[in-house]
């Protein structure tokens, strides 16, 4: 597979450097999770709406960052990592924007070269786009989506319906009728992907949207992460094959 180019200085995003372990409990709702820690057990915030059913088993080794003490907060912490197959899995999908905008910036990414991010949450038709790059040819819309499953080497996306990502892909094909370049880049969130799908089993129609905006000139990339309990970098590139699973 085609990988990433070299770059050691900037293209990777730093953690928490006060991450605490701890055994995961249950999820309480959407977006809290209860954590064994410490010989107690404590609530955490976690930044991902997806299913994660296999990440998130009971007595699942994870790490959780202490949160900022912001007035009407109601968690200490949020979930970060969770230990998987003796492999750490980033399960923060805020992580996938910021990873990618660093490696961009960094002119670390094969086909982005020239690229630097211009801006973040850029309106664009009925949504908002997660980057706008611009470069020599001009503008880029980026949309970008945090992977945390890998079934037998190949990443799915997503793991529950997402009404909002075809909404991305159907704005991201209108840019492209406009004459702006048009990418969604599907962020492999740990190291043991070889190449990327649309979970069809999970949401038949995000699969199908994703193939017309690929007919469309919309260019799907994926990219697999190299996660430790220090940072998170983009460590290559993995084909985004659209057949079925």
């Amino acid at each position: 597979h085609r990988l990433v180019l070299a770059s050691a200085l900037r293209c990777l995003v730093k953690l928490h450097a006060g991450l605490v372990e701890g055994r995961f409990v249950e999820r309480a709702n959407r977006f809290v999770v209860k954590v064994a820690m410490n010989g107690r057990d404590v609530l955490a915030h976690l930044p991902n709406t997806g299913r994660m059913t296999e990440l998130l088993v009971p007595g699942a080794t994870v790490y959780v960052a202490p949160s900022p003490d912001v007035q009407g907060r109601k968690t200490a912490y949020d979930l970060t990592l969770v230990e998987y197959a003796e492999m750490l899995v980033s399960v923060d999908s805020r992580m996938p924007t910021a990873v990618f905008r660093e490696a961009v910036d960094a002119g670390a990414l094969v086909g982005f070269e020239g690229y630097k991010v211009d801006r973040a949450e850029v309106p664009l038709g009925d949504s908002r786009i997660d980057l706008l790059l611009r470069g020599s040819e001009g503008m880029c819309y980026v949309e970008t989506k945090s992977v945390n499953l890998v079934v037998d080497g190949q990443a799915l996306f997503p793991d529950a319906p997402t009404e909002r990502g075809r909404r991305h892909l159907g704005e991201l094909a209108a840019a492209v009728a406009s004459g702006h370049r048009a990418c969604i880049v599907f962020v492999v969130q740990r190291g043991d992907a070889i190449e990327m799908m649309p979970h069809r089993e999970a949401d038949e129609l995000f699969g199908e949207a994703l193939d017309l905006a690929v007919t469309s000139s919309v260019e799907a990339r994926a990219y697999r992460c190299r996660v430790t309990l220090q940072e998170i970098r983009i460590e290559g590139s993995i084909p985004v094959r659209l057949g079925s699973v």
